[in-house]
């Protein structure tokens, strides 16, 4: 342990630590910017590059960064001289002669640290002349889900930690010099066409308006509005866990009725869960595993295990690009989303009696790389997307302000029918292991024929990055792998690929912390992850809820394969509701 003083007043840390971490223990707020320390995962960003947390060191000439100096035995630090006050104020100064004046417009206005910072010190005047952004040398980057906007770039490498470090994707690095400085992908090449997986977490970390979601708001107002279109709505089991911090209801509190009360006030012609959806992936991805494990089981060396989770698109174009020999693991079936978007443009269509070019599907998703996988090729019938329109969380919320909707006053309403009804297994999707639990509840009864004596698979829940469980079924036990965050996914398909483990039999993986409910475009969390915690609580309360929480119990899924599908695995339901992946460069 370290002893040092700040400020007059005395603390003891441990060895490593840094003055800032010391000097938060205290309860002393020294000003970051590049700075970032995300709790339960390797995102430590100590760039050091923004200078904005400089303190006095007694004994020592330069002014030192709190964010990455260790402490010292006996060290005396100051964080508040008139000396530590002007350098802050002056790194401010530059940072802002670099940075486009357009805060009115920008996407990230009322959630830039940069903006707040301005605020914190009083920024009025700039006695500095910057970068002429009339003309600048960067073109915005916009693809199907970010937009970088590199006029905005501080090089606080946030982004880069998160991309290299974290996910270990490996789009962004530090290019160029001076004004032109910026994190960029190889050869400045646009993200659509690096190895970005559109997870959005770089956006979640970003301090400023440099990387943020593609909007698409505009583009569903414009939908409700013609009188020719059935506008229908999904909303996605995470959502309904976060949209009311947007409204000022404190994390975790679950604003179902509330959301769907707002979408019919905003005109959508039907408002539907994508937990329908998810209820319908179980039975088609539940049936895969079992096939596979029965196979498996009897000696068919062409089967594959452990089979993965293909719920996330960020996580399905990871594989694509890092891991191309192992295409035929993943199960094919499609994320709920696009199970969502095929089964209202046929099955909820015929119902209509209209053609699937007359209806618009949207999806209200927590997550950024579903814009991404709307625009799959794959996922469209002669041109006309399955999914037409993807939104975030936040496009949600704004577009509700947009509309002058009193939220909070808003009565709970439920989903409507058929395509709204859904299980407890459903809504656990939208946290770490919640895949799974829910494949795991309808595998274990179809392999057994016996009821479950209890549904709550709880050695699947939990924040770990990397774990597994063992969960017994019958006379088989189950070994289930789980991981959240990409570099998560890498450690555990590489440790299977060395035989460093136990050989698996499934095994879930989601792209951002938590799963879903961490996701790139829910409302910011600004790295607290006791939000995560409590948007997780949040999803199981409401499984907890549920009259039914298996989703092959659900009626209205019983009645659609009655009525449309047939069985899980059978040729229409294999049309409709499966998929292939394809082997991407890597650059």
């Amino acid at each position: 342990m370290i002893n040092l003083n700040i400020d007059g007043k005395y603390v003891k840390v441990p060895q490593g630590s840094t003055i800032l971490d010391a000097a938060r223990k205290l309860g002393i707020d020294i000003p970051t910017l590049c700075h970032l320390n995300l709790e339960g995962t390797p995102m430590v960003n100590q760039a050091a590059s923004c200078r904005i947390c400089v303190v006095e060191v007694k004994g020592r000439r330069n002014l030192a960064p709190a964010c990455a100096t260790p402490v010292a035995e006996g060290m005396e630090v100051h964080t508040h001289t008139i000396r530590v006050l002007h350098a802050r104020r002056m790194v401010l100064e530059l940072l802002l002669s670099d940075h486009p004046k357009d805060c009115l417009g920008c996407a990230k206005a009322g959630n830039c640290e940069l903006q707040d910072l301005a605020e914190r010190f009083c920024f009025r005047e700039n006695r500095f002349e910057g970068a002429d952004f009339s003309q600048s040398h960067y073109v915005k980057d916009i693809s199907p889900a970010l937009i970088r906007d590199m006029d905005k770039c501080i090089m606080c490498r946030r982004c880069e930690t998160m991309c290299n470090k974290v996910q270990t994707v490996g789009a962004l690095s530090g290019i160029n010099r001076g004004f032109n400085a910026v994190v960029a992908p190889a050869f400045e090449m646009p993200l659509e066409e690096s190895v970005c997986t559109f997870c959005g977490q770089c956006a979640a970390v970003c301090p400023t308006g440099a990387l943020v979601e593609r909007d698409y708001s505009w583009d569903v107002i414009e939908a409700l509005a013609d009188p020719d279109k059935v506008v229908v709505v999904q909303t996605a089991p995470a959502v309904r866990a976060a949209l009311g911090e947007e409204f000022g209801y404190e994390p975790g509190t679950l604003v179902t009725g509330k959301m769907a009360a707002a979408l019919r006030v905003l005109g959508f012609d039907h408002v539907f869960d994508t937990d329908f959806a998810a209820d319908l992936t179980i039975m088609e991805e539940a049936s895969e595993f079992l096939d596979r494990l029965t196979r498996h089981l009897q000696g068919d060396t062409s089967v594959r295990l452990p089979i993965l989770t293909s719920c996330c698109p960020a996580w399905v174009k990871f594989f694509e690009h890092q891991y191309p020999d192992m295409l035929d693991v993943p199960s094919t079936a499609k994320s709920p989303q696009q199970m969502f978007g095929a089964i209202a443009k046929s099955y909820f269509a015929e119902q209509l009696d209209i053609p699937r070019e007359k209806m618009v599907v949207v999806s209200v998703m927590p997550c950024l790389a579903k814009k991404y996988e709307a625009g799959r090729d794959e996922f469209s019938v002669d041109g006309n997307r399955d999914v037409d329109i993807s939104i975030t969380t936040r496009e949600l919320a704004h577009m509700i302000r947009r509309a002058n909707i009193d939220f909070r006053a808003l009565p709970d309403e439920d989903f409507d029918r058929p395509l709204g009804e859904s299980t407890g297994a459903a809504v656990i999707f939208g946290a770490t292991g919640g895949v799974i639990e829910a494949a795991v509840r309808s595998a274990a009864e179809w392999a057994t024929g016996k009821p479950l004596e209890s549904v709550d698979f709880t050695a699947l829940r939990g924040l770990e990055g990397c774990r597994s469980a063992k969960v017994p079924v019958g006379d088989l036990t189950l070994h289930i792998g789980i991981a959240h965050g990409l570099g998560n996914a890498r450690k555990l398909l590489d440790s299977i690929r060395s035989g460093e483990v136990e050989p698996f039999h499934a095994i879930e993986i989601m792209a951002c912390p938590g799963g879903c409910i961490g996701g790139g475009g829910q409302p910011y969390h600004h790295g607290h992850m006791e939000i995560i915690k409590k948007r997780m609580e949040a999803i199981y309360r409401e499984d907890a809820g549920k009259p039914i929480r298996k989703s092959h119990e659900n009626p209205y899924i019983k009645k659609l394969y009655e009525e449309y599908l047939g069985k899980p695995l059978g040729e229409k339901s294999h049309h409709l509701l499966h998929t292939h992946y394809f082997k991407r460069h890597r650059i």
